[in-house]
């Protein structure tokens, strides 16, 4: 089936819905609003058609919003069924009503045609129109389809086209080259032997310059030479001062260390033995009054350790103040303090 039947089919299809829809509208307004009436107060019978109308603008919107989805390819979810079903429930009923409150079998049956007929008609046009649709879009993707296939053979005809004339250009861009290639190669053998007579001649050059630098550069790497011996001799003689210099101060430093550890080793001793029992003699007396005072004592204490009387350590104490005290600078006359 063409595209063309396929439109045609589905315009058919609307035109047959909507001449049911608005027929089975037209027979529910006639049918229900004189039910409506007879159970309105008087004064609002005016009202009894609103009801009938709203029932009924709800199936229309139902029936257009369906096939607007159906001929997209969409589904509207639960809410649109459960609205189609509801108001076709509702016009069925408002359309029997009369009929089943006085019995009338025969006037239920003949009013249900409408209502009935307007539901189902609904649920076969929305799978008619469905499946036209499912059919539409099969055909317009088969005539994409052919498009495409013709385009691309026609791509690959343009395609292959470039590729010859491309091929071609390359060919003749290789024999350019290659004809190119071949006098570059003959201009750059004829360069060659020229710039190999020219390095020839300038390596024979260098090769003199060579020669002459390197003797000179023999004569002053021998003055170096001689002059880096006798620098290093001066180095080695300053080094061995030096080291006998530092070796001399680390003896020198080591004596008058052992020297301060045997001096503060014997004034420990002296200071260790306690108060004396007995006046120690003047010698030994001295010897201790020395190592008190370098110690820091005071002469009462050293009156303890020597047994000696206060004046003779106090005088023996005078005498290492002013053996200990910095001896002055004479100041030159006119000099600056």
């Amino acid at each position: 089936m063409s595209d063309a039947h396929l439109r045609s089919s589905e315009r058919a299809l609307s035109v047959g819905m909507w001449l049911i829809v608005s027929g089975a509208v037209l027979f529910s307004i006639l049918t229900v609003t004189p039910l409506m009436a007879d159970h309105t107060p008087d004064a609002w019978d005016w009202t009894a058609p609103i009801l009938p109308l709203v029932v009924d603008a709800a199936v229309v919107i139902v029936v257009r919003l369906d096939s607007v989805l159906a001929r997209l390819g969409g589904q509207g979810g639960p809410w649109p069924v459960a609205l189609r079903w509801m108001t076709g429930a509702m016009t069925l009923l408002l359309n029997i009503g009369a009929s089943a409150l006085v019995g009338d079998l025969v006037g239920v049956a003949v009013h249900a045609v409408a209502p009935l007929l307007l539901i189902v008609t609904a649920e076969a046009g929305l799978a008619y129109r469905r499946a036209l649709t499912a059919a539409v879009l099969a055909a317009e993707e088969r005539e994409q389809a052919k498009r495409d296939a013709a385009a691309r053979a026609a791509a690959e005809r343009e395609e292959n086209r470039l590729r010859a004339e491309r091929e071609q250009r390359e060919h003749d861009a290789a024999l350019a080259r290659e004809q190119r290639e071949h006098e570059a190669k003959l201009a750059r053998e004829a360069d060659e032997r020229q710039d190999r007579i020219r390095r020839d001649e300038a390596d024979r050059a260098e090769a003199a310059r060579r020669a002459e630098q390197e003797a000179r550069d023999e004569r002053e790497r021998r003055e170096r030479e001689r002059e880096q011996a006798a620098a290093a001799r001066e180095q080695a003689a300053r080094r061995d001062a030096v080291q006998r210099a530092a070796e001399d101060r680390r003896r020198a430093e080591e004596a008058r260390r052992e020297a301060a550890e045997r001096a503060e080793r014997e004034r420990a001793e002296l200071l260790s033995a306690g108060p004396a029992l007995e006046k120690l003699g003047e010698v030994r007396a001295r010897e201790v009054v020395q190592a008190a005072y370098a110690a820091g004592l005071p002469q009462r204490q050293a009156v303890e350790l020597t047994g000696w009387s206060t004046g003779w350590i106090a005088a023996r104490y005078q005498e290492l103040r002013e053996l200990t005290a910095p001896t002055p600078r004479p100041v030159l006359e006119g000099a600056t303090p």
